[in-house]
């Protein structure tokens, strides 16, 4: 496979485990805690957002690929979410009944395996994204509105120049950075947010190697970078900063209107930052495009861990699969190809 091909895979931590997405297929592989099988469900990319195919162009693809990532990464937790509570409750059954037969407990894991096989709900995703993102606007747009409102009115700025105007709007994204950070510092302190973060490094370790041309083994994914320029840490901080640059055009209005034009924009910017990194990520081997992201990048020693074996085994499990997925389809007759690709995501 080409090597620009190789670049339209991507990953995401979940529980106890890695989703990964090809342009056609996505899976989630995660490992029980209860009794360390891997549980892997692979499945189409959904073509929920067909109707939106024709924001599949440079500079609107953006858009669009954030809206199918979040809607995909809140399917993928919820199912790894489901395999470590059917885990438990099983264990909860044996114990109640140590007595239960090799049968009963077959059964069980029958019910487990059908389960897995089932397509991931989509019930609970959409009201999960909405509080997500009411409370992300609340603390990334409505705090640093305050504050610099507040900093504006103890300097007596009434009638702001340009200047003025653009001081306060890079106090804002200051803050939105400062609040980014101290978000990823304080949880990173969980135990089981470093075990997220350590997912999060096997996913890229595995694309690292899958990139390189390498065998999709433990032992080549091991020494690959735990950093990836296309990593979605990089691409909250290019849209942090693109968003700083935009919004400064509009000068300095009213609260409310900054809200609103902040979230109206949001488009625009989404588009231009997706851009960046994707071009920054496919020429990843020249100095410019290295200092252009060298800030996200770092970002990445926040977010992610070194991952043990086991769970490099898990993150190359889902790969494999949708790898597997691509060839076999890419070996099937034109004719019997009817889903669409999917747009590219970071």
């Amino acid at each position: 496979m080409a090597e620009d091909e190789r670049q339209k895979y991507g990953g995401q931590a979940v529980v106890e485990g890695v989703m990964m997405r090809s342009p056609r297929y996505f899976a989630v592989a995660c490992r029980r805690e209860t009794d360390g099988r891997i549980i892997l469900r692979v499945e189409n990319v959904e073509s929920s957002l067909k109707g939106l195919k024709w924001l599949n162009k440079p500079f609107l693809r953006g858009s669009l690929a954030l809206i199918d990532s979040l809607l995909m990464g809140y399917k993928a937790l919820a199912f790894s979410a489901g395999v470590q509570i059917q885990a438990d409750s099983e264990l909860a059954a044996k114990q109640d009944g140590p007595s239960q037969s090799a049968g009963a407990l077959s059964g069980e894991e029958q019910r487990l395996k059908e389960d897995a096989s089932k397509p991931i709900n989509n019930i609970a995703i959409g009201t999960t994204t909405m509080i997500a993102m009411i409370i992300a606007i609340a603390l990334f747009w409505g705090v640093p509105t305050l504050v610099s409102g507040f900093v504006q009115h103890l300097e007596h700025w009434t009638n702001l120049s340009w200047k003025q105007g653009l001081s306060l709007n890079l106090v804002d994204s200051l803050i939105q950075i400062a609040l980014f950070l101290g978000y990823i510092g304080l949880i990173s302190r969980m135990n089981h947010v470093q075990r997220i973060f350590q997912y999060h490094g096997a996913e890229h370790k595995s694309i690292n190697a899958l990139e390189s041309g390498l065998d999709l083994t433990v032992e080549n994914a091991r020494g690959a970078s735990r950093i990836h320029p296309r990593c979605g840490t990089n691409f909250i901080f290019i849209v942090i900063v693109v968003h700083f640059l935009v919004v400064a055009l509009f000068g300095r209005p009213i609260p409310v209107e900054r809200v609103l034009i902040r979230l109206a924009v949001l488009p625009i910017v989404a588009g231009i930052a997706y851009e960046i990194l994707k071009f920054a990520g496919s020429h990843r081997d020249k100095k410019w495009a290295q200092w252009m992201i060298a800030p996200g990048l770092a970002l990445q020693y926040l977010t992610t861990r070194v991952p043990d074996d086991s769970q490099l085994e898990v993150a190359l499990e889902s790969l494999k699969a949708v790898w597997s997925k691509e060839h076999e389809r890419a070996e099937t007759p034109e004719e019997q190809q009817t889903e669409e690709p999917a747009a590219a995501v970071a």
